[in-house]
């Protein structure tokens, strides 16, 4: 477990000062600042367990997370923390997905209104949301039973692909019917005003 409880806060809480820095000196819309929030908010509130329970979803999600390292105390200790390991698993799938997604918005974006480079990158990001993660797993061998059977299957990842493909969904509806109020929505998501 965490050796010095201080130090683990104030890494946490530096990562989500430096991150809002670069997000407030790169001109990313205010909305992103949300994500360095959170991570501060984390720092501050979160126990150095459940930070180390998101970080071993997070590892999961690679692939790169064995079990078996844990000691049995630890094992149980962290299965009661289960919704902390799905937030990371959760959190690093997205960013997995996004990655991939990200740039080829970026990429319609410039060839495409703004409101079909969006659909199309949403698009993109659900499959790789869900399956990504399981072919890095596989990839790496992971043995992922071992986790399933420690901390339960995580759920998360539904409520977030259905939460996503409804707002799409929602959003390509507003396209055919209402173009004008369509681009508003996209312009306020990516920070673009109203």
């Amino acid at each position: 477990m965490f050796e010095n409880e201080t130090q683990t806060r104030c890494a946490i809480c530096g990562t989500g000062v430096l991150l809002g820095a670069i997000f407030l000196f790169a001109h990313f819309p205010v909305i992103l600042l949300v994500v360095p929030v959170a991570v501060l908010f984390l720092g501050l509130v979160a126990d150095p367990e459940e930070t180390h329970a998101v970080w071993y979803g997070m590892l999961s999600t690679i692939g790169i997370f064995d079990l078996s390292a844990l000691t049995d105390a630890e094992r149980s200790y962290y299965a009661e923390k289960r919704h902390y390991f799905w937030f990371g698993e959760v959190a690093m799938a997205s960013v997995l997905a996004d990655m991939f997604a990200i740039p080829a918005g970026i990429f319609l974006a410039g060839r495409a209104e703004m409101t079909l480079a969006f659909i199309g990158a949403t698009v993109l990001f659900l499959p790789l949301f869900v399956f990504l993660p399981k072919l890095i797993q596989r990839a790496m061998k992971a043995d992922v039973d071992a986790a399933i059977k420690t901390f339960g299957k995580n759920e998360q990842v539904k409520k977030v692909f259905w939460t996503m493909f409804v707002a799409m969904a929602g959003l390509m509806l507003a396209r055919v019917l209402d173009p004008a109020t369509a681009q508003q929505v996209v312009g306020v998501i990516m920070g673009m005003g109203g």
